[in-house]
């Protein structure tokens, strides 16, 4: 069947078997589609075979490359969304915000922007957030029995702050949405994707050096990171049904051991002082208890 451009209604059926010399006057018939039919086949597909290699390598680099690229003050905006989203959950006292500001000055000095606070919810993690924020779950504030083990963890997620590895783990995680509608799908999904939220290892190590070297100026023992390293792991090891362990810091952060190994290793030869005071200490960990008007967040 053709027909006849510029003439509506023209139409001409012919046999399947045409006469000698006609074929040669008539358009070449349409088998895939007319950009098929004009490259071939075979060159149609291996174009679609590239395209379609480059868009997936697309989507898996994009985070990398477009993350430390999110301009600060969107970043910012985020992170404020997010911590709006906590609501009344956010643990403070006087003491205890005093307490946490020196833990964090003592873990960074030089960069006076981070910002750290403690959260209500009984379990055992930590998040860096956008817009140079740092949550510490109540329930890793009293898993921590020594000042330093709680610097070792404040310092690893200061890292991923300084280092701009959120906006990056968070494009991966959430993908482009996170960056067009913001943290608005309530607290629940909030909270665990940012729980379950992976670093590259690159970006773990990089974590974790950015703790030692500031531990190391500050003079804080590492060996209270290690000790929390090795315990966390034994734990989750006996209770792998336990909702919380699987959702805790050391799940979501891998090779507990290789690390612990790497903070005793920093620790050899050196001295260190006092981080905080046992009331300073006492201080951060009873913030949620002694916050009169704190909310306590409902895994289940």
């Amino acid at each position: 069947v053709y027909k006849r451009e510029g003439l509506a209604g023209f139409r001409i059926v012919l046999p399947d078997d045409l006469p000698p010399g006609i074929e040669r006057h008539l358009p070449t018939p349409v088998k895939y589609g007319a950009w098929i039919d004009r490259l071939g086949l075979g060159r149609a597909v291996v174009i679609f075979g590239l395209v379609s290699a480059g868009a997936v390598a697309l989507f898996m680099t994009a985070p990398e490359w477009l993350g430390p690229r999110v301009p600060a003050s969107w970043e910012r905006n985020l992170g404020e969304a997010m911590i709006g989203d906590f609501g009344n959950r956010l643990c403070s006292t006087p003491e205890g915000d005093a307490a946490l500001a020196k833990l964090l000055t003592n873990v960074d000095p030089e960069h006076r922007q981070v910002r750290a606070g403690v959260a209500n919810i009984d379990m055992v993690n930590a998040v860096a957030l956008p817009g140079e924020q740092v949550m510490l779950f109540d329930g890793l504030v009293q898993e921590a029995e020594t000042p330093e083990e709680l610097a070792g963890v404040l310092g690893h997620e200061v890292g991923h702050v300084r280092e701009r590895h959120v906006m990056t783990a968070l494009l991966r995680q959430f993908g482009l949405t996170i960056l067009l509608a913001g943290a608005n799908s309530g607290m629940s999904d909030t909270l665990f994707g940012l729980a379950a939220m992976g670093y590259s290892r690159d970006a773990e190590r990089e974590a974790d050096e950015f703790a030692r070297q500031r531990m190391a100026e500050s003079r804080i023992s590492p060996l209270g990171a290690a000790t929390f390293f090795e315990r966390l792991s034994a734990e989750e090891g006996s209770a792998q049904d336990d909702f919380t362990e699987m959702t805790g810091w050391i799940a979501s952060h891998p090779a507990p051991r290789e690390r612990a190994e790497a903070f005793r290793a920093a620790a050899r030869g050196k001295t260190f002082r006092q981080v905080l005071s046992p009331e300073e200490f006492q201080a951060i960990k009873s913030m949620c208890a002694n916050d009169p008007d704190v909310e306590e967040f409902e895994i289940f």
